[in-house]
């Protein structure tokens, strides 16, 4: 990781803005095109976990017991091929990322350090001191836990996990807040790059599947595959007709 910093940083020189921050943010955006794929996991789990609401609804109706409403439900998983669990797999993958940052952060061996500042902050491996890294930290945390959340109720998921989905939105948030306080405000500053970067794909991600009125609704899923297909293959489709016009 140090290694890796101190290559962006001397591209950062190369072009003439020297700045570990500017690094810092490259490496950001680095490892946020390293992991599209898990992303592209996530996302098709999150389509797919809504668009099954409904149906979990009905099956927690039928079944008053809780073991045998349970079991219905991870059958329905295996039968739609669906992992409940997929959704984490971006922020386990992530975890190595932020200790090795976290770790070469702690006593970095800048090359020059007067580069190692970033606007307000005077040192990228010390703490903000004025507390602005995490609270945006915060602030974008929530944003992208809340953009993931509104079809969850709009189907009819299991309350359990709404309200354990409800203290997670809020929790987690205040978590990220607290730790980036006490962690190099160049740790915060990577947090707050990748959630912007989180929160505007999964802006259009939300604005052109409309998985979640189709689930308020009780209409039947589409298959998830394909309507991930079609919200990625209409950009070529419209950039293919911009050429042919010219």
């Amino acid at each position: 990781m140090t290694l890796l910093i101190n290559w962006l940083y001397q591209l950062t020189v190369s072009l003439g803005i020297p700045s570990y921050a500017l690094a810092i943010i490259l490496l950001t955006i680095l490892v946020k095109v390293v992991l599209y794929p898990l992303t592209r996991i996530q996302m098709h789990s999150m389509i797919a976990l809504q668009q099954l609401a409904p149906e979990i609804r009905k099956i927690q109706e039928k079944y008053k017991d809780k073991a045998m409403a349970q079991q219905k439900v991870m059958e329905l998983y295996k039968e739609r091929k669906v992992n409940p669990m997929a959704g984490c797999l971006l922020m386990l993958v992530q975890l190595p990322i932020l200790i090795a940052l976290y770790q070469a952060l702690f006593n970095f061996p800048y090359i020059e350090s007067a580069h190692a500042t970033f606007f307000w902050v005077p040192n990228l491996s010390r703490p903000d001191p004025f507390f602005i890294l995490p609270v945006l930290a915060g602030l974008t945390t929530f944003f992208q836990s809340k953009l993931t959340m509104p079809a969850s109720n709009a189907g009819g998921a299991a309350p359990g996990a709404e309200q354990t989905q409800k203290i997670m939105l809020y929790f987690l948030p205040v978590f990220i807040g607290y730790i980036s306080t006490k962690f190099a405000a160049g740790l915060a500053l990577y947090w707050v790059i990748f959630n912007i970067m989180g929160i505007i794909q999964q802006y259009f991600i939300n604005k052109q599947l409309p998985v979640v009125k189709a689930a308020a609704a009780d209409e039947p899923a589409t298959p998830v595959i394909e309507e991930v297909k079609d919200v990625e293959e209409k950009p070529r489709e419209q950039r293919k007709k911009r050429r042919r016009s010219r």
